[in-house]
């Protein structure tokens, strides 16, 4: 029989002791993360972070899902690489590191880039889908497919020193902010500069969304963009919905 993942033995030090302690949150939200299955599609400057800090938050189930392999040129933001990772899948780089950080996690390594033939079948029987991919065909797709399945996504983009963070759910959704895919697609990570720290802003804070659908806890960001301007530090807030469309071009 299997250990519970969620509550230690007397004996046993809690690693989730400071979520389980906090308001709002408490022993239910920790369980509900530890039967949670979250996918996570691209594991690059955005989708490292946050899934080094959904396994650390004790995520039950995360499916990575990537085409790509590590460059030397992704070391500067894709925190779950180093140089002797250079060359390898990333979903099996990843997959390995988040191993030896979170053991309580079941991490399954999908290399593949998704298509409208198979974005359904990939992503059906999750609870939260993490969109950490760098261009708005991919993330049209992924909008389409859990719109269908009925899932929630925690969507993120970054691009130069700007990034752009909310959730999409079953009251707004991508097109209600980009009802098209733009003419130009500016928003390429590995073809455009990118400040790696900003992608690790915006990651957590993709993270944290993932973390509030998956347990009930606190209130998504659905129905409002919070776009970063990382020279400056701040943040504002825009509202998206039916009428309020397109955020303009901060979005990367």
């Amino acid at each position: 029989m299997e250990p519970d993942r969620v509550t230690p033995a007397a004996t046993e030090v809690d690693p989730f002791v400071r979520q389980r302690t906090l308001a709002g949150f408490g022993e239910a939200g920790q369980r509900a993360l530890a039967d949670a299955s979250v996918a996570i599609v691209g594991v690059g400057g955005l989708g490292c972070p946050a899934a080094l800090y959904l396994a650390a938050a004790g995520v039950g189930r995360i499916t990575l899902i990537d085409s790509d392999t590590v460059s030397v040129t992704n070391l500067h933001r894709q925190v779950l690489f180093g140089p002797d990772d250079v060359g390898e899948r990333k979903v099996d780089a990843a997959k390995r590191r988040l191993a030896a950080i979170a053991p309580l996690c079941r991490v399954t390594a999908v290399f593949v880039r998704l298509s409208a033939a198979d974005a359904e079948a990939t992503l059906a029987g999750h609870d939260v889908v993490l969109d950490a991919t760098d261009t708005f065909h991919a993330r049209l797709l992924i909008d389409d497919a859990t719109a269908r399945l009925g899932i929630p996504v925690a969507w993120g983009a970054v691009q130069g020193w700007h990034g752009q963070v909310t959730a999409f759910g079953a009251r707004v959704r991508l097109r209600d902010a980009f009802p098209a895919e733009p003419e130009l697609d500016l928003d390429v990570c590995d073809n455009g500069p990118v400040m790696g720290t900003v992608c690790g802003q915006v990651a957590t804070a993709m993270a944290t969304e993932a973390i509030k659908l998956a347990s009930g806890a606190g209130s998504s960001l659905e129905g409002r963009i919070e776009v970063l301007d990382g020279r400056s530090g701040q943040w504002r807030s825009l509202p998206v919905g039916a009428g309020q469309r397109d955020v303009g071009s901060d979005n990367a």
